[in-house]
This record gives C-alpha cells, structure tokens and sequence, in this order.
C-alpha cells in the first residue's frame, strides 16, 4: 500500500461502548474514534467513561449522534465530546441547524454552564477567545444528501462532508437511480474541495485507501472494534473446527 498522506486523519468505528477499547484505541495511536450513538451497543449514558479514556492522549473523540436534537447535541459536547458526526444530513438548511445547536450565542443556541465536564467541573471556565470550537461531521448518507452536497459544504461551520457507504449504497439501490455509488463518491469530493472542506468516509480494508485519498477523503475511519473482534473469533474458532 501507498504511504498515507500527510493530511490523512485515521480514526476508527466503536461500536461496543467500552472505555477499555477508546483506552486502547487511543494508546494505538488512532487519530480519532468513533463512539457510536445511532448504531452502537450503549446508550449515551455510557459516553462520558468512553470520553474520559481519551483523556491526556492526543486521540480526537468524535460522537455520532442519532438524530440531530439539539439537547443531546449540547450534552454530548458538554461531555467533551471534541468533534460532532450527524447522520442523514440532506439539505443546507439541516446542516445550518446543527451548527446552531452546537454553539453558543450569538452564533447559535447551545445552552451554557461552566460547570460541565469539558470545562473541569468549574474549574477552568472557557475564554472566548481561547474556547475550541467543535469539529463537526455532516454526514451525506442519501441521494439527496449528494445533489445537495455543494449547499451543505458551503454551511459555515461544517468542516467534514463524511460519506456513509452502507446507507448511500443502500439509498441508491432502493431508489433504482442511474447514479452510480463511485460517481456520488467524486461528486462529494469536489463539492467539499470547492468550498475548502474535507471528506471523510468509514472502509473495512487497508488496501481500500489508496483509492479514497486519491479521491481526496482525509477523514478515513478504518474497521470498527465489533467487526475486528467478530472476525478475531471466527478465525479462531474456525482454526480449531475447520
């Protein structure tokens, strides 16, 4: 395989929930993770011990949400949550949405407190000035979501146009388009390039990459922890029974 680029952001998928895994994950040597609010095992409630197994490492966490709620939205950030990844994003106006929900006035309408976890319970309110904003991932899931890619990049404050592979190839195959799944790959791209955005996309397999950074996707989540350790075990078992 080529040697990734300099630009390249490697994160993986958690799906399981365990502290222990973002622990692990982060002193592999991941640039970000993945916890998984829309298709994991664990209910939010089991974010903030994941969060914290990020802490003092250099490893970004990123949270899916499951749906856009502003509420959940403002507590997984007051968690720590240092980057934002929101499904089924389709137009402009639900990306601008988001962005409203995930900052403080005057820009949008999180709620504020200094005493949240991302602020050491008090300890160290923020400063505007010095305050790290958000990353936020739109993801564009839909064929909608990809013949609105353009409007969406062109959202300020959204920063990753991130590609849903699974949920675009189902899209496409249940709405019968012409469309090809590589062709809404490039046109996301370009959509994301043409405003100053990144692209991000989830692949199971090493060799899958050179293609996706020739594209121009930096954002690259490799592998998922379930499916690792499913596979871990069919090999073992397999092994030993044949």
């Amino acid at each position: 395989m080529n040697s990734p680029s300099p630009s390249l952001q490697l994160g993986t998928w958690l799906s399981i929930g365990s502290p222990v895994i973002a622990e692990l994950a982060a002193a592999c040597g991941y640039d970000w993770v993945l916890l998984d609010l829309e298709h994991g095992c664990e209910s939010e409630a089991a974010l903030p011990n994941q969060l914290r197994a990020l802490r003092g490492s250099s490893t970004r966490g990123v949270v899916r949400v499951g749906a856009p709620y502003p509420d959940l939205i403002g507590r997984v950030l007051d968690w720590g949550a240092r980057g934002l990844m929101v499904p089924h994003v389709n137009t402009a106006d639900e990306a601008k949405a988001i962005i409203q929900a995930a900052h403080y006035s005057p820009r949008g309408h999180r709620g504020f407190s200094r005493t949240v976890r991302v602020y050491d319970y008090g300890l160290n309110p923020p400063l505007p000035e010095t305050q790290e904003q958000p990353l936020i991932l739109a993801q564009i899931e839909t064929l909608q979501g990809v013949e609105n890619a353009e409007a969406i990049a062109a959202v300020e404050g959204i920063d990753v146009l991130f590609v849903g592979p699974a949920d675009l190839g189902h899209d496409l195959r249940a709405r019968g388009t012409d469309l090809s799944y590589e062709s809404c790959l490039q046109r996301v791209a370009q959509a994301a390039a043409q405003h100053g955005k990144q692209t991000g996309i989830l692949v199971r397999q090493s060799q899958d990459l050179p293609a996706m950074s020739e594209l121009g996707f930096q954002w690259i989540a490799m592998d998922s922890d379930l499916a690792l350790l499913r596979e871990g075990f069919r090999r073992n078992v397999q092994s030993i029974r044949g």
